[in-house]
């Protein structure tokens, strides 16, 4: 099922640390094609964290905060003989990310009384510690496939 899809193709590295993973990141946080206000606040988020944690750069704890969100496994509805069934299945590596990212970001968005950029820094250092919002949505998901374990035998 991968497809690879154009912006998989032209997709860059970010200014700074040259991280598609970054690229893609700040793409997803943009709002109406403001790549140059998203990519301040992904920076200045950084920067709060780099002030925080010394002993490792930003980008490592960015991408390590990504991958503590990313599920391993999901539920996924299934007709079965007119019943339906929450199937649990691995998630493709694709999908993998682009609900890691954007849990991060509806957790930041959900948050209310601070500025973006610390929102987004104070939970990208949350999901580097394994909690916050975003991993707590990742635990809710891999539970509800360990509870539907089975109907595993439905997936193909």
């Amino acid at each position: 099922m991968g497809r690879i899809t154009a912006s998989q193709k032209q997709l860059k590295g970010d200014p700074v640390y040259n991280s598609i993973l970054a690229s893609k990141f700040i793409n997803c946080l943009m709002h109406d094609g403001k790549k140059t206000v998203a990519q301040s606040l992904f920076y200045e988020a950084l920067n709060a964290i780099g002030e925080k944690i010394t002993d490792k750069s930003p980008i490592e704890i960015f991408t390590q905060a990504v991958e503590n969100v990313k599920p391993n496994i999901e539920v996924r509805s299934k007709r079965v003989g007119g019943a339906s069934y929450q199937v649990p299945m691995p998630v493709q590596p694709n999908r993998r990310l682009s609900l890691a990212i954007r849990w991060i970001l509806m957790a930041v968005r959900e948050k209310k009384g601070q500025t973006t950029a610390k929102k987004l820094a104070n939970e990208l250092l949350n999901a580097y510690n394994r909690e916050g919002t975003a991993v707590t949505r990742r635990e809710n998901v891999h539970r509800m496939a360990d509870a539907n374990k089975a109907f595993a035998h439905f997936a193909h």
